[in-house]
């Protein structure tokens, strides 16, 4: 069991959700537990956006795509608690086509133990919404059961 500091955190849920940092977090008393990051993959942030031709979307074709930004952070702090020995694994999950595994490789290079990869057709910027995105996570982390959800703040995108 897992108690966090009042100082420290905020309880929104099921989601700790660090008031300042996530490299703040006090753990009261410690232990060994899973966790889950969600990471997404979006248009490189150092890429130039352009519009279709028609102003239908953004032009996703032959674009470098990456990992969100913020669920790097997420993935990095997971990866800290995991090497100070709060988690005894680190399990990425992500949602979109065939292409968003070089996302979960990244998140496995990076240090992560497991990746699911939640396959879709859907365009991630269009198509598959928000609230459709947190019912799936919601379904991982019932089959999964970790004791912490690491989440980037927002996404570039």
């Amino acid at each position: 069991q897992v108690r966090w500091s009042s100082q420290t955190c905020q309880i929104l849920g099921w989601i700790a959700h660090p008031i300042s940092s996530p490299s703040s977090l006090t753990f009261i008393s410690t232990s060994t537990m899973r966790a889950v990051v969600a990471v997404k993959r979006v248009v490189d942030y150092a890429v130039k956006v352009r519009v279709k031709a028609d102003k239908s979307a953004v032009e996703t074709d032959s674009v470098k795509m990456s990992m969100n930004p913020f669920c790097e952070i997420a993935v990095e702090e997971g990866i800290r608690m995991k090497e100070k020995g709060h988690i005894k694994e680190l399990i990425a999950v992500s949602c979109g086509p065939d292409k968003a595994s070089e996302t979960l490789r990244t998140a496995l290079a990076m240090g992560v133990d497991r990746a699911i990869h939640i396959k879709t057709d859907m365009r991630t910027d269009q198509e598959l919404q928000p609230l459709a995105v947190a019912k799936l996570l919601q379904k991982v982390v019932e089959k999964e059961s970790p004791e912490l959800v690491l989440l980037g703040k927002q996404a570039i995108d």
